[in-house]
């Protein structure tokens, strides 16, 4: 199990390693990459995991991105015949797994592709060729000789819906793609240190898997019945060898936590067309911050019946414009249209994709059935960027606190009088957090904070999980803590407590500067700091952040810290 690793360019490299008998894999590393799929943040680049299986016949699960294709093929061809492969399976679609399956093909003109019926389709549509074909379902099996015996899992929604888990009875390794990932990119190919990989394995589970929460578990019953799993050869990261069952367990309470609640909102998008999947994840994200669960329906490839109980149930439906003149795709809508009721909530979104129902006509027939609207309209009229995918994030955000609403004044209300009055004593300062990454803005008045350690200076914030500025306070982002001043704070906070619709601007008429870091000053405070975010512990309904000051300053050294009394302690 040692890797022999291969350079190229300076950083983009590629390793290879035996990691069983007859497994050889093949990581392409991506040491620079600091954005993913739905523009989050990538703090240590990331990989694309590749897989060769000998048996009496040799199989090749997933490629690799694009970017390799050079390096990754002359990798291939040093380790095998490419003329050989009988079998290239292909987890998903997505580009970063299957950019070189035409490639693989015209070099394995004979290999047969396995894959669900949904990636087959989109394999149609993305290669332009010729290939054999063998559609694979949950409990199909493909016999490669000398005990290798592929079964297939199907897993979709995670976080493409025409995933599928491939598992080898004899290694008992799991073939995961994006499932069980993270986006963390070492020397090592194992999970060697568990507390080094553990943020990037939750925050690719929050990003990715948490809007998909109850497929997760859908899938995790389905590998229950497997044998037991000594390794996850994942898609991205390193792969799980020493804690295999810590890591999938996490998934399983994660997952249970975010789909126990009563309330759930369907997000109808049509993968693989223009942006649609990835604006429909950020929406999805969004939503389940503020602990409300999603169920993410692609309505090109759904079952009408399963459309029509998904809708039934739900407490809100988000519909991404999909494109005109498709007749499974109309089946679906007109499905959703009949199956809701008043009591729901409704949002929508473009999805840039050139053709796309007229958003005002549909939205109007959902509001005369009754719906309420969730968030106005997202009109996507150029290429989405961070800004657009920040927008819908806040969209389900606001979405997501409008259905919680009635849920939180009953949840304050059955609480201890006396208990809740004694917490409320708990005094802390005013603030007002001003965060800005790219073209992205955010602020919010925060009370708990704390100064953390001397040397290097440092504080903890708490951040409720479902405020917009959270996404912009990941570890190694800036921001500036304005420290509001006694007796001059009123005006600061009045506009600060406003709700703002998504993609508001929420320095609108305020006096601001540019600190060096880059996030606004409010020029009305009485100081303010400068700050890196170094980690972060979750807490129930808020992130702990503790952050190092790196800069700071006093306007007016007379003045006093405004201080927040509150009456009540379990809501602000």
């Amino acid at each position: 199990m040692v890797a022999t690793p291969i350079k190229i360019e300076k950083r983009l490299t590629i390793s290879t390693a035996e990691i069983a008998t007859n497994t050889t894999t093949i990581r392409s590393l991506d040491w620079d990459r600091d954005r993913f799929d739905i523009e989050f943040g990538l703090q240590n680049g990331t990989t694309y995991n590749s897989y060769i299986i000998q048996g009496e016949k040799l199989a090749l699960v997933d490629t690799s991105h694009e970017k390799f294709r050079q390096l990754y093929l002359d990798t291939l061809k040093g380790l095998i015949n490419p003329a050989d492969i009988a079998y290239l399976v292909v987890s998903h679609t997505e580009p970063d797994h299957s950019g070189l399956v035409k490639d693989i093909l015209q070099l394995a003109p004979h290999a047969t592709v396995l894959a669900s019926k949904v990636a087959i389709q989109f394999l149609e549509n993305l290669i332009h060729l010729p290939f054999n074909r063998q559609i694979v379902k949950t409990g199909d099996k493909i016999d490669l000789g000398n005990g290798h015996v592929l079964e297939f899992l199907n897993a979709p929604n995670l976080h493409w819906p025409d995933t599928i888990l491939t598992f080898d009875h004899a290694t008992q390794i799991i073939y995961t793609c994006d499932v069980f990932g993270m986006h963390y990119c070492s020397d090592s190919n194992f999970d060697d240190n568990l507390k080094a990989i553990e943020p990037d394995y939750r925050f690719y589970y929050e990003c990715l898997m948490g809007p998909n929460s109850r497929s997760v578990l859908a899938a995790l019953k389905r590998m229950d019945a497997l044998p037991e799993v000594k390794m996850v050869a994942n898609g991205h990261g390193p792969i799980l060898l020493h804690n295999v069952n810590e890591l999938i367990s996490r998934y399983r309470q994660w997952s249970e936590e975010q789909s126990k609640g009563e309330q759930n909102v369907v997000v109808a998008y049509v993968s693989d067309y223009g942006w649609c999947d990835r604006l429909s994840q950020s929406v999805a994200k969004g939503i389940t911050k503020t602990g409300v669960a999603v169920e993410m329906v692609d309505i090109k490839s759904a079952d009408t019946q399963e459309v029509r109980e998904l809708v039934q149930h739900s407490t809100g439906i988000v519909m991404g414009m999909p494109p005109l003149s498709n007749q499974e795709i109309s089946a679906n809508i007109s499905t959703i249209l009949a199956s809701v009721n008043e009591k729901q909530f409704v949002g929508m979104y473009e999805s840039y994709g050139g053709d796309d129902e007229p958003i005002d006509t549909l939205l109007t027939k959902f509001l005369e059935l009754g719906l309420t609207k969730g968030f106005p309209p997202i009109k996507v009229k150029d290429t989405p960027n961070e800004t657009t995918y920040q927008l819908c994030e806040e969209a389900g955000v606001d979405l997501g606190q409008l259905i919680t609403q009635s849920q939180k004044v009953k949840k304050r209300k059955s609480l201890d009088s006396e208990l809740d009055k004694a917490i409320g004593r708990i005094s802390g300062g005013l603030y007002i957090i001003t965060a800005q990454k790219g073209d992205i803005k955010g602020a919010m008045l925060a009370s708990w904070v704390a100064q953390a350690s001397f040397d290097p200076p440092g504080f903890t914030v708490a951040v409720a999980k479902d405020r917009a500025i959270e996404s912009l306070m990941q570890v190694n982002d800036s921001f500036v803590l304005n420290i509001l001043e006694e007796n001059n704070y009123q005006p600061l906070m009045k506009h600060f407590l406003k709700r703002f619709p998504p993609g508001a601007d929420r320095f609108a008429g305020i006096d601001i500067q540019t600190a060096n870091n880059g996030s606004p000053i409010l020029t009305e405070s009485l100081a303010y700091l400068e700050c890196e975010v170094v980690s972060r512990m979750e807490c129930s309904d808020h992130w702990i952040v503790y952050s190092r000051i790196t800069n700071g300053r006093v306007a007016n050294p007379d003045g006093l810290t405004a201080v927040h009394h509150r009456k009540v302690g379990n809501y602000y």
